[in-house]
């Protein structure tokens, strides 16, 4: 059974994983019969936001640990995994994506990445291994992947786009039950909550990266194999 893991970057959308896009990842990936590795960085949060009010709280998390409540425990320390662990990953949004995994939401284009995720999705680019993306998480790769003219898509929000485009990658428009493939990149994206305004387009777009990142894995064995 192919392995793909599933990046996490705490627990709700104001300071973490956003849990519907990250919920029907998993579904989607279950569907499909693929093995699941879920990950995070074992770190402090960038912040931590009330969900009700949106007002940043005093106490500090840890990014691993407030992972582990969607992965229902089953999670494990980034910097522990491996590009031979897995056959692909998968990115899904939420603001800890722009606060946890890289810096983007307070430095834009001069963001830097948590050095094992950027690690990670490197070895797994050298090793032809396809990784995607959703919503504001794109960002992520155009840093890692800067100068690489990628083709990425976070929907149609204008200001991430540019930033995108000023990385040196390249964005695609499209909307929340699409996605955008760049085959010689090994990147496939998709806008989920960026532009989705319910959850049964969410579980559009989302299936449809799943989908498209396995036949990905599926071409990279058989170009391996030839």
């Amino acid at each position: 059974m192919p392995t793909v893991g599933v990046i996490l970057s705490g627990c709700g959308v104001r300071d973490g994983s956003e849990i519907h896009e990250t919920v029907c990842t998993l579904l989607a990936l279950d569907a499909e019969g693929i093995n699941v590795i879920m990950m995070a960085p074992d770190k402090e949060q960038g912040d931590v936001v009330s969900h009700i009010t949106g007002k940043v709280a005093d106490a500090g998390r840890n990014v691993l640990e407030e992972s582990a409540r969607i992965a229902r425990g089953k999670i494990r320390d980034i910097a522990m995994i491996k590009a031979s662990h897995i056959e692909g990953v998968i990115i899904p949004g939420g603001f800890g994506a722009a606060k946890n995994l890289c810096d983007f939401a307070l430095k834009g284009v001069e963001c830097t990445v948590d050095p094992h995720v950027e690690r990670l999705l490197r070895d797994l680019h050298n090793q032809g291994k396809p990784i995607g993306a959703m919503c504001i998480a794109p960002v992520i790769l155009a840093r890692v992947f800067k100068n690489s003219g990628a083709k990425l898509t976070i929907g149609r929000d204008p200001s991430t786009a540019r930033a995108i485009e000023m990385l040196g990658c390249r964005h695609v428009e499209c909307d929340a039950d699409e996605v955008v493939v760049d085959e010689e990149h090994r990147i496939v994206t998709t806008p989920a909550y960026m532009l989705a305004r319910k959850l049964s387009e969410l579980n559009t777009g989302i299936p449809r990266l799943v989908k498209t990142l396995i036949k990905l894995m599926a071409k990279g064995k058989s170009e391996v194999g030839s």
